[in-house]
């Protein structure tokens, strides 16, 4: 066979966990069945080892396809980007003779990147993604390739892909063809980061003590062709959008307790009456997180209801939980798809040639939740705003400065000012992206794109942005407990007015900022105390990493999971 292989030769044995001695016993199994978010979670951001599952059924479906391929090829059919060429050039004939050669090529003409290097997190992600749909056996991709993958990820090279380069034409070829090229070793034009060095393609092969691999037909397209790297940047999102819902949730429930909230606009009955799922969801998880004893202190206040931010808040974010929900069944589906051209059918022979590489899903998604996490950071500050005003805050000090006694004592006023510069960021990228630029690219071939790859880089921003946004409104929250605690109870230490609910998302705070609750002085008395700029940054740190503040707000995932079907 001109294609480097017998279609007749016997399908190679699997690499199972007992040929992977570096690959720990809990390792994340792949077997081409759907990932769930956690799944995917675990094994990219904490990196969990990754094994190939060693069910002899999947390598002999791979090999079929690749089989099938090469016999077709021999035979001259005419299958898009296999005997053709890409793209406006479909029209050109690739001789059986050159079929490989083409594949080899496409990974060099499409390494055209541009700009700052991605998070590692999107990198690892899409060399799982892609490992595991090429295990479907629908692309015609050897399982050599995938093994491939797996070394890198459990060996921690990790290609660096540029962030620019992907308007969503057949999928995200360019950042994809960077992970083709340094997995197959073909180049010195690539670096991996390996450990804490940044070596060339084949540098890395010869530290892994691996072979380059030379691409037979099918296979370029196999590993660039489709939506694994947007799929990727938008799980990456959806985890964090998930985590800054709740963290939100639980933040506005310590705002609400320093703003002497009442407890009727929660009562089960009220959204019964509407009973929107999210709304409900919402209204349930404010009961949980509020506790009893909510109008203990909102008598004080000498309204009969509360403004309509305190009020409305399970209407207002029962929208946005339903939506988060959403996008989440979205992208679990994104992720998990084959979705390369052309795509091939063992069972019947046949290559289909089609469009499933069109990240529109991911694209309208990503412009979604980035509207989401303006919402939500509109919200916060409108409470924050509450909170610094005197005439709107229940007797609180303005600006919730802890010592008044000291009349150049400002309090929160500069945080405030930067939470306000962060706010306009947020809801401007809360523009619609994939509807906005119309791209006629590549001979008119690609005369549409999903865009998925820049909504989805988007959303990513603000994530960044939103981190930073709900690390001011904690600071805000544990300041303004503690002054209502002395107000009502004498003493400084705000865990008193928090139930069971709320009450370790405050102890998050204090045990990320090495603060200690102190019955004697406020999180900030006077303003020389603390410096808030450092503050900010290990909260947002803290939520960049192994996150005490998220591992708070566990309950409320597990009950957003549970409640608005957040995973399948």
């Amino acid at each position: 066979s001109k294609s480097g292989r017998d279609p007749k030769e016997s399908t190679p044995t699997m690499l199972t966990n007992a040929t992977q001695p570096e690959v720990q016993r809990n390792a994340l199994v792949l077997q081409g069945q759907p990932l769930s978010l956690d799944a995917y979670a675990a094994a990219v951001a904490q990196r969990r080892q990754v094994a190939i599952s060693d069910d002899q059924q999947l390598a002999t479906k791979m090999q079929a396809a690749v089989d099938l391929v090469a016999s077709a090829v021999q035979e001259g059919r005419p299958i898009y980007g296999v005997t053709t060429g890409f793209g406006g050039m479909v029209d050109q004939p690739v001789p059986a003779e050159q079929a490989s050669a083409l594949q080899n090529n496409l990974i060099s003409f499409l390494a055209a990147g541009a700009g700052n290097p991605l998070d590692p997190r999107h990198t690892r992600g899409a060399m799982l993604l892609r490992a595991n749909v090429l295990l479907q056996g629908c692309s015609g991709v050897r399982l050599e390739l995938v093994q491939r993958l797996v070394q890198f990820l459990n060996a921690d090279a990790t290609p660096v892909v540029r962030e620019l380069g992907s308007i969503g034409a057949s999928g995200d070829l360019i950042p994809l063809a960077t992970l083709a090229r340094a997995i197959t070793g073909q180049s010195e034009f690539v670096q991996v980061q390996l450990g804490d060095r940044c070596l060339g393609g084949r540098e890395v092969l010869r530290e892994l003590n691996l072979e380059p691999i030379k691409l037979l037909p099918k296979e370029g397209l196999g590993l660039v062709n489709g939506t694994s790297f947007s799929a990727a940047v938008a799980a990456n999102v959806t985890v964090e959008a998930r985590t800054l819902l709740a963290l939100s949730l639980a933040a506005q429930s310590m705002l609400l307790r320093a703003l002497l909230v009442h407890s009727d606009p929660f009562a089960d009955f009220v959204h019964q009456c509407k009973p929107h799922p999210g709304q409900v969801w919402s209204a349930q998880i404010m009961r949980h997180l509020l506790g009893a004893g909510v109008d203990d202190t909102a008598a004080k206040n000498g309204q009969v209801q509360d403004r309509y931010s305190l009020r409305c808040l399970p209407q207002y974010t029962g929208p946005i939980a339903e939506g988060i929900a959403r996008i989440q069944r979205t992208i679990e589906i994104e992720m998990n798809g084959v979705s390369d051209n052309p795509l091939v059918d063992t069972a019947s022979g046949q290559f289909y040639q089609s469009g499933n590489f069109l990240a529109q899903y991911v694209g309208v998604a990503m412009d979604d939740v980035r509207r989401w996490f303006g919402l939500l950071a509109k919200h916060l500050d409108v409470q924050i705003a509450l909170l610094v005003a005197p005439e709107f805050n229940g007797g609180l000090s303005s600006s919730l400065r802890g010592n008044a006694d000291l009349p150049f004592n400002m309090g929160l006023k500069g945080l405030q000012i930067c939470g306000n510069s962060i706010m306009p960021l947020l809801t401007w990228q809360g523009n619609p992206h994939v509807e906005h630029f119309p791209t006629h690219a590549e001979q008119f071939n690609q005369n549409i794109n999903g865009l998925g790859w820049g909504a989805a880089h988007l959303a990513w921003k603000s994530v960044e942005l939103f981190q930073h946004y709900t690390a001011i409104a904690l600071l805000f929250a544990v300041q303004a407990l503690d002054l209502r605690a002395h107000q009502v109870h004498g003493h400084w230490d705000g865990r008193s007015l928090l139930g069971e609910g709320n009450r370790p998302l405050y102890d998050a705070v204090c045990q990320v900022l090495a603060h200690t609750p102190c019955r004697q002085r406020p999180f900030l008395y006077d303003d020389t105390d603390r410096w808030l700029e450092q503050d900010v940054e290990g909260l947002t740190a803290d939520l960049r990493g192994p996150s005490a503040l998220a591992q708070a707000v566990q309950p409320i995932l597990k009950s957003f999971d549970h409640c608005l079907g957040g995973q399948p």
